[in-house]
């Protein structure tokens, strides 16, 4: 097939779009997605200046989500003296696997010329995730385990950086996956989190960097100040994940496309087996879960957002903002620590 756009040979078609795209125009569209993402989100405040200019922190871990969204943020912001990017890593102690895509990081990290910063599980916490598989205090997947150190390692380090923002690579399935997973846990709590987290355009600020008052409408609603966490933000969050690694493959990024050993997430891989045979049935459905959730978030965060930043304390143990009198982290390096 040719491309509907100049009539070159086509790499890819879009069901949900219809459209046969040729490898440069393809690339475009992934890109003009993201800085569109940037620019609906309210992502460079106007106060951010070359005088007083942004840190924005990018979750990199090697594989080709994160590894793509450097790629474009950097093409994007490299001349911006607004902007300043920090690449963030995270060792979490998986022999093999992470050494290679940390290589990967390494790699991208030194063409472009971005600050490159690593943290390791064993420095931070004392231990490895090869080990805590093995041990297994608390009889959960592994991926449990991992996602409350990644946080708290990321969240710790993107603040000590200096960052106004933590970037990560998110796309289209995970947001559409995540969605499901709270509607059907009908967790309105969650959906509100995730908005105010994540999925909220950040406050429009006026030519003298002062807030613009909020829209009337409840579902344009920007998302609330968490001072307790360092803002998240999703630019690729609009790309499917299989056009993330089309885009990766054509630019010949050095992403390292290789499942964590370790990986065992049996909810979500079932919410992800029904989300594909329905995308594959009614093309389109991705993007109208997350057209129809970022607007029910909204509304769940109206009614419940304002309220849970007031429940943060600090964790006993370590000093991090939590909810609870001990973080969930310090519950289970002491688990560990004990088994």
């Amino acid at each position: 097939m040719d491309c509907d756009k100049c009539g070159d040979e086509a790499v890819m078609h879009a069901a949900y779009s219809g459209l046969h795209l040729c490898a440069e125009h393809f690339c475009r569209t992934v890109e003009t997605r993201v800085r569109r993402r940037v620019r609906e989100d309210n992502l460079i405040p106007r106060s951010a200046t070359p005088e007083d200019p942004e840190t924005w922190v990018i979750g990199l871990s090697g594989g080709k989500d994160s590894v793509v969204l450097t790629q474009v943020l950097h093409d994007t912001f490299a001349e911006d003296p607004r902007i300043e990017l920090v690449a963030l890593s995270i060792h979490e102690g998986i022999e093999g696997y992470r050494d290679e895509s940390l290589d990967a990081c390494e790699q991208l990290t030194a063409d472009l010329d971005v600050r490159h910063e690593v943290v390791s599980y064993a420095e931070e916490f004392g231990v490895r995730m090869d080990d805590v598989v093995e041990e297994d205090p608390e009889g959960m997947a592994a991926c449990a385990y991992c996602g409350v150190f990644r946080r708290d390692a990321l969240e710790r380090y993107a603040e000590k950086l200096g960052a106004a923002k933590l970037f990560t690579g998110h796309n289209l399935d995970d947001e559409a996956q995540t969605a499901l997973m709270n509607v059907f846990e009908g967790d309105v709590q969650q959906m509100a989190n995730h908005y105010d987290a994540s999925l909220g355009p950040f406050p429009e600020e006026d030519r003298d960097g002062n807030p613009v008052e909020d829209p009337v409408d409840p579902t344009e609603r920007p998302r609330q100040p968490q001072d307790h966490h360092v803002p998240r933000a999703k630019p690729l969050r609009d790309v499917p994940e299989k056009e993330v690694a089309l885009y990766a493959h054509l630019q010949d990024l050095p992403a390292h496309i290789t499942e964590c050993p370790h990986a065992e997430e049996a909810y979500r891989g079932e919410v992800q087996e029904l989300l594909l045979g329905m995308e594959e049935n009614h093309p389109g459905t991705r993007h109208s879960i997350m057209a129809g959730y970022e607007k029910l978030a909204a509304l769940a965060a109206s009614a419940f957002g304002a309220a849970e930043p007031a429940d943060y304390g600090e964790c006993g143990v370590c000093g991090a903002p939590t909810g609870r009198e001990v973080c969930r982290k310090c519950d289970l390096l002491d688990a560990l620590e004990a088994a």
